[in-house]
């Protein structure tokens, strides 16, 4: 039997926010074996925040409390657009011993959007690592 692959979120803005949707609505749509966990947001009270909060998922106000997940979470997607806290959230996560989550940057996040076929994700600031 094969594994729910349970996916973070970070950064509910611009990018973040519209990939978030998306995704889970594709999850549902396919039933796909994929699970939104956590988000991590700045505005805990913005709709979709609320939203995930309503359907049971963790919503963080700080973007390195999913490392307190510790391997139930499979892949952090980075939306932050910052490259100062993916680089603490790989330093935070080599800390608690934990080599099993995968940080996937926005990049990835705009190459799994190509396959959605609903036009283009918002540009973020950063896309890479630093």
């Amino acid at each position: 039997m094969k594994k729910k692959i349970s996916v973070a979120i970070l950064g509910l803005g611009r990018v973040g926010e519209v990939f978030a949707e998306h995704f889970l609505s594709k999850i549902q749509e396919s039933h796909a074996d994929v699970e939104i966990v956590a988000v991590a947001t700045r505005n805990i009270q913005s709709p979709v925040a609320l939203g995930f909060a309503h359907n049971g998922v963790s919503v963080l106000e700080n973007a390195l409390d999913v490392v307190k997940l510790g391997d139930s979470v499979d892949v952090v997607f980075d939306l932050t657009g910052d490259p100062a806290l993916r680089k603490s959230l790989r330093e935070h996560l080599q800390a608690a011993n934990n080599r099993h989550t995968v940080i996937a940057p926005e990049v990835m996040a705009h190459l799994i959007w190509a396959f959605f076929g609903v036009g283009s994700l918002p540009e973020g600031s950063h896309t890479g690592y630093d």
